[in-house]
């Protein structure tokens, strides 16, 4: 049974929600950052990054009482509004591509998360969790939700089509040409309808966000336990999500570049790999594996078609059928001695949306010796690793839709 709650939302106000909307921090580069907040005061940039102001970096606590301080004043200005009244936020997002992904921001419960109704699939970072539950004690808010994915429901579906009749609350287009819907539900007949409808619901997914949703729970254990009158209703018990059906749901893979060859010549890897795949040699012309456990590979300015021979691979569990899984397994780990793909430094990632050509140019250039591209997996594999409590590897799904900093926020 999963647990849905409206809550009232801090948000922009609709004249100015397109100047305050924002990437996540880490997703600009210092340039960028740099000049969006030049040129645009009302940016949640300048809320996440208040050193900007004094022209210092700024760090740990320090950084997050800035972060709260900034955040008041942006209330206090009337840039952001609290709304009156609880409520449920349809939110929908059309990117350049003509990609529609429509879904309901609600608040969802920690305890859901602690008891395996909000299944996971990725490996979290303790030392990144406890930052994270730092940051959001300290500032009391979180400002972008965590992307949860369910069954597709029909009267949900509905509840959301019927809904978007409506003139959106808010409606703006990004620099990425990606435009942005916001209305609001807070009539208590169709916020009942919809929670019953979660409440059908044995599991839900965590598509993206398993860092902010894994600090929230630490934050609520922390909350729960100093708090001695502690009920069950308390703000620390739940965490924003974006919650959109399987079926609207895109992902896309994060292909491989590797710096060196661990000490191996060109042949003596080629060898090697054909202990585990039979190679074809495709020429200078980009090559794109066509099916699963069909690789490509670039090297020495050729690409290549590794097919799995799969009388020496066993497939036990739905990780061992995980492409991303089995490159680890059959190439990055044994040959190429990369055991850590968090913090190898001779391994980078690049997402499925780039082309073949991305990879090829990475390699051209000497930064990297050799580049792997693979098909990505789908949701029903995501959802069989999380069921069977098994964890992907890194960097094996890029998932879409992107989110927003800013657009509604929770406070705690």
């Amino acid at each position: 049974m999963a647990k849905i709650i409206p809550f009232k939302a801090v948000k922009p106000t609709r004249a100015i929600v397109g100047l305050v909307a924002a990437r996540p921090y880490q997703s600009y580069t210092v340039d960028e950052r740099e000049s969006r907040m030049d040129y645009n005061p009302f940016s949640f940039l300048h809320i996440v990054n208040p050193g900007y102001k004094y022209d210092k970096v700024i760090t740990g606590k320090e950084r997050y009482k800035l972060v709260k301080n900034r955040y008041s004043e942006f209330k206090e200005d009337g840039v952001f509004v609290t709304d009156k009244t609880p409520s449920l936020y349809v939110y929908k997002i059309v990117n350049r591509h003509g990609q529609e992904f429509s879904g309901i921001i609600a608040a969802t419960s920690a305890e859901d998360y602690e008891n395996d109704v909000i299944k996971k699939h990725e490996d979290t970072i303790a030392k990144r969790e406890q930052t994270f539950k730092t940051y959001i004690q300290t500032v009391g808010f979180n400002a972008e939700p965590v992307l949860l994915t369910y069954p597709d429901n029909d009267t949900i579906s509905n509840i959301i089509k019927e809904t978007q009749k409506e003139h959106a609350e808010f409606e703006f287009t990004m620099t990425y040409r990606d435009t942005h819907y916001l209305w609001k539900i807070d009539n208590e007949a169709i916020i009942e309808t919809i929670q019953y409808e979660f409440k059908q619901m044995e599991t839900i997914y965590i598509a993206d966000g398993h860092h902010r949703s894994s600090s929230s729970y630490l934050l609520y254990k922390d909350e729960k336990e100093k708090n001695l009158n502690h009920n069950g209703d308390e703000s620390y018990n739940f965490f924003m999500s974006y919650l959109i059906p399987e079926s609207d749901l895109v992902i896309h893979e994060f292909n491989r570049l590797i710096k060196d060859l661990n000490g191996l010549t060109k042949e003596e890897f080629l060898i090697k790999l054909d202990t585990a795949f039979r190679i074809e040699n495709r020429g200078s012309l980009p090559y794109n594996p066509s099916k699963p456990h069909h690789f490509s590979m670039y090297l020495d300015g050729e690409f290549y078609s590794l097919y799995l021979r799969k009388a020496n691979y066993e497939f036990k569990t739905a990780l061992d059928e995980l492409d991303a899984q089995l490159l680890y397994k059959t190439i990055l780990q044994p040959i190429l001695g990369i055991n850590d793909l968090r913090q190898d430094s001779r391994i980078e990632y690049v997402n499925g949306r780039h082309e073949m050509i991305t990879i090829k140019t990475s390699v051209d250039s000497g930064d990297f010796v050799v580049g792997f591209g693979m098909c990505p997996s789908n949701v029903e594999q995501m959802k069989q690793i999380a069921n069977e409590g098994l964890k992907m590897p890194p960097k094996s799904t890029y998932i879409l839709p992107k989110l927003r900093s800013g657009i509604t926020i929770y406070e705690y």
